[in-house]
Formats: structure tokens, C-alpha cells, sequence
């Protein structure tokens, strides 16, 4: 296993021999990156993603504001289509560059990915599902129950029999776990015995637990449907992410709509400081074609953001709420 020392000065290796193969500095200054590696050539700059490279254009941009860098050449692996889709609404140029080895394509913007329709014999789990408790929620084809934006149990079909089953559990191990522990109760009752000891954590104030640190994007929607004025509207629906959430323990924007002001913006929700809420929300903008603002906690609000949201073509308002 390569020390992450030593996995650095490699990256930057690379970056180096990459800039000068494609027409950059025969020698470019390169800089520390923690998701890769950087290096400025005159006012432009190049950044190569090694880590969680669909979501490294918030901190290629939080390294070019800082650094500033007037043209970013953004380089990736993978991804690269979904980063040249967001990069394409920034006024600042970016180029989008897919590597391979020692080449570089030109990455092409891919659209959104569109999601099918509930199945068949799910929604039939509606009405169990509220009756044990939970908000029943449709998200990118599947249908969950929540609580305050924490996934309790989801509709499934059963890959031996093509049977619709409602599992109960927070994440697919816990699912498995309680199916096992308690397969015999009922369904309504399942959830409801799911809801109470999940609850009392997801109230806004309750103290610190592991149910309370997961979704915490979610809470906060939950927070500003029951309260709209947080943000000067006066409702506020919950919507799906134009992305599927593939895990529960990595921190993802939620989604909704207000109304503020008489018009209808598409809001995107993130706890802790997300340099890529950003560029997430360009998609959201873009799978709802409405305005659309960030709202974050108000410790959270830090100058960068606000900077990155000012490279738009069409700026975005970040909100604080205590």
C-alpha cells in the first residue's frame, strides 16, 4: 500500500508530465490538493482528481478562487461527464479533461440520469407504510418510509420470487438484521417499532446519537417543511435529488420546493461545509428548470462558498438558518 506522502508526490509527478505533454509549462509549480494534485501555470491552473472525483469541482474551484486562477483545466478518470455538465455554468472557463494514462480526451457533458417510475404492486405499501408511522416517500423509483429524512424501510421485490415485501431497517445490513431478528411481526407493526426508537433522535435539539448524525441534510428539510419561514417562504415540499443516494452514511444534499415570495424555488439543503453544494445544485437547478438558492446551517456559511456561487452564469443565494 503506497503512503499517502508518497501517493502525493506521485500525483503530482503525473500532473506535471500531463501539463506538459498537452501544450502547459514544460515545468509547472505544483501545489498541495488533498483530493489529488495541483499545479498553476501563469494564471491557469490544473487540478487532477484521484479521490471522490464526481464530486471534485466545488474544491478544484474553492483552490482556484484562492489561488487566482483565471482558467481551470480539471482532469479525471471518472466522472468527468457529470463534472463537465456542472462546469459548463460557471462564467469562470473550465475545461474537462478525461484521462487516459497519458492522454487527455475532452470530457463530453452528460445529461441528467433519468429514473423509471414506481413499480408495479409498490404502491400498495403506501398506506402500511403511514399507518406504521413513517412518510412514505417516492425517490428515483423506489418507495421508503421516513422520518424526519431518515429511511426506515423501502418497498423491494424479491429477486427468487418477483414478490413486492416492505423491509424495515435503516440501510440494507439493518434491513437484513431486523428481517432475521423479527420476520414474524406484522408490517404495520414492524414500522412502528422501527418509528419509535427513531423518533425521539430526529427532533431538531435532541441530543447527539448515530440517528441523528446520519441524514443530517434530510433533517433540516424536515426542519424547514415544518417551519417555511426559516427561509422567508410560506411552504416547502420535499423533492427528489436529481442524483440517486447510494449510501446512507456518505453526507448528500437533500431537495425541495418553496414557495417564496409568490414564485416556486427549487432549494438545495447541506449540513457541514460541502465546497461541492455548488456544483450539486447545479443539477438540481437543472432537473426542476427553476430558480433554486442553498441553505445551510448557519455555522456552516463559509466565505468560499459564497465565492464559488459567485462564478455563475446565474448566481445562487446560500441562506443561513439557525
Amino acid at each position: 500500500m503506497v503512503d499517502q506522502s508518497r501517493r502525493s508526490r506521485l500525483l503530482a509527478m503525473k500532473l506535471s508530465a500531463l501539463v506538459r505533454d498537452h501544450g502547459g509549462a514544460v515545468d509547472p509549480q505544483t501545489v498541495p490538493f488533498a483530493l489529488g494534485a495541483a499545479a498553476v501555470d501563469g494564471s491557469v491552473g490544473w487540478v487532477l482528481l484521484d479521490e471522490r472525483q464526481h464530486r471534485g469541482l466545488g474544491p478544484a474551484l474553492a483552490w482556484a478562487v484562492r489561488s487566482g486562477v483565471e482558467h481551470l483545466h480539471l482532469l479525471a478518470e471518472e466522472g468527468t461527464g457529470t463534472l463537465a455538465r456542472r462546469a459548463d455554468a460557471f462564467r469562470l472557463p473550465i475545461e474537462v479533461w478525461h484521462v487516459a494514462e497519458r492522454v487527455l480526451l475532452p470530457a463530453i457533458a452528460e445529461p441528467l440520469p433519468s429514473f423509471g417510475e414506481i413499480p408495479d404492486g409498490h404502491e400498495q405499501f403506501r398506506s402500511l407504510i403511514a399507518a406504521g408511522g413513517a412518510t412514505p416517500v417516492a425517490d428515483h423509483g423506489v418507495l421508503v418510509g421516513e422520518i424526519r429524512g431518515l429511511e426506515v424501510c423501502r418497498v423491494v421485490t424479491d429477486v427468487s420470487t418477483g414478490a413486492a415485501r416492505l423491509e424495515v431497517g435503516i440501510g440494507q445490513h439493518d434491513r437484513e438484521a431486523f428481517r432475521m431478528l423479527h420476520g414474524d411481526l406484522p408490517p404495520v407493526e414492524a414500522v412502528a417499532k422501527v418509528v419509535a426508537s427513531v423518533a425521539p433522535h430526529r427532533q431538531h435539539g435532541a441530543d447527539p446519537h448515530p440517528l441523528n448524525r446520519l441524514g443530517r441534510e434530510q433533517a433540516l428539510r424536515a426542519r424547514l417543511i415544518d417551519d417555511p419561514a426559516l427561509i422567508g417562504a410560506t411552504k416547502v415540499d420535499a423533492v427528489p435529488s436529481p442524483l440517486a443516494h447510494l449510501n446512507l452514511k456518505d453526507p448528500h444534499p437533500s431537495v425541495a420546493n418553496a414557495r417564496i415570495d409568490g414564485a416556486s424555488v427549487t432549494v438545495v439543503v447541506s449540513v457541514g461545509v460541502d465546497l461541492d453544494v455548488v456544483p450539486y445544485a447545479i443539477d438540481a437547478r437543472l432537473a426542476t428548470g427553476q430558480p433554486t438558492c442553498i441553505v445551510v446551517p448557519a455555522r456552516d456559511a463559509v466565505p468560499v462558498q459564497l465565492e464559488i456561487a459567485a462564478l455563475l452564469d446565474d448566481p445562487m443565494a446560500i441562506i443561513p438558518v439557525d
